[in-house]
């Protein structure tokens, strides 16, 4: 009987953890019913950002940079929770928002490649802190654009594209 009882829990155990696993997957927003958590970016050059979703909240700072890719991480109303690449985080207004995707390059002197693979031509190089257009990714790859130079790079140098992520 135990033993019966152990591979019911068991069992059980697994499909709850596969559920959640799966709805994790699938999490919605409930506005936009789009995907939590996605990457978007700036569109404005300066936004503020709240405590709370609302014009009464406290500013706790300013972004300061058009295209930085941002985390959405929750929505309530026209407002979205995001963080940065720093983790840091609040509430900006949807309107300063850009579904154009861009990315942080996280690896001084990143080399950009001509084809997805390592010893392929160099295109060139780009420095820490430097935001690229995301476009193509492959599992290990990401063909990025900035200022008229473009490339594949490691998606591990990267912020603001998920590990997993695959994009046509």
């Amino acid at each position: 009987m135990i033993r019966g009882f152990r591979g019911w829990a068991l069992a059980v155990l697994v499909a709850a953890v596969a559920g959640s696993a799966s709805a994790r997957e699938t999490e919605r927003g409930p506005v936009t019913n789009l995907p939590l958590p996605r990457f978007v970016s700036m569109k404005a050059a300066e936004g503020n950002v709240r405590r709370g979703p609302s014009l009464t909240h406290r500013i706790d700072w300013v972004y300061v940079r058009r295209d930085m890719p941002l985390e959405i991480t929750a929505e309530y109303g026209h407002w979205r929770r995001v963080r940065d690449r720093d983790g840091a985080g609040g509430w900006v207004h949807y309107s300063l928002l850009s579904g154009v995707r861009t990315v942080i390059v996280e690896e001084d002197m990143l080399d950009l490649h001509a084809r997805p693979a390592e010893g392929a031509q160099l295109t060139a190089k780009l420095g820490v802190g430097v935001i690229a257009r995301l476009g193509e990714c492959l599992t290990e790859w990401c063909m990025l654009e900035v200022n008229g130079h473009s490339g594949w790079a490691r998606k591990t140098a990267l912020w603001g594209v998920a590990p997993d992520e695959v994009r046509d």
